[in-house]
């Protein structure tokens, strides 16, 4: 049985990876095709390098994305998403519609 940090609710569990202000944007950037870590810092939010380093390790860790060596000294990565965070597609794009509803000045990233 797999230990939950909340508890196995699954709102709970999916707000535990991805709950917080930036998980769902770097996982939006790679939607939009964002591969490199400078890409990623390129995006209108800014995010801290720290927080883009934690959460490109977290969801590596959690199986969503994977990691990849495209250049040596020095090592560089791309990261891409693995099936598993492919399925969050869906779920960004019902986040998109929802807002485009509710906030319609708001700029849509994803395709909906």
């Amino acid at each position: 049985m797999q230990d939950f940090a909340r508890s196995s609710c699954p709102i709970a569990v999916a707000l535990d990876l991805l709950g917080d202000k930036w998980t769902l944007l770097v996982v939006r950037d790679l939607f939009r095709g964002v591969r490199r870590y400078n890409e990623f810092l390129e995006s209108p939010e800014n995010i801290p390098t720290s927080i883009l380093a934690d959460r490109l390790k977290r969801l590596q860790a959690a199986g969503l994305i994977t990691k990849t060596a495209y250049q040596t000294k020095p090592d560089r990565f791309e990261y891409q998403l693995t099936r598993a965070g492919k399925r969050l597609g869906p779920v960004l794009k019902e986040l998109v519609r929802w807002s485009k509803k509710q906030y319609p000045e708001t700029r849509t990233f994803l395709e909906t």
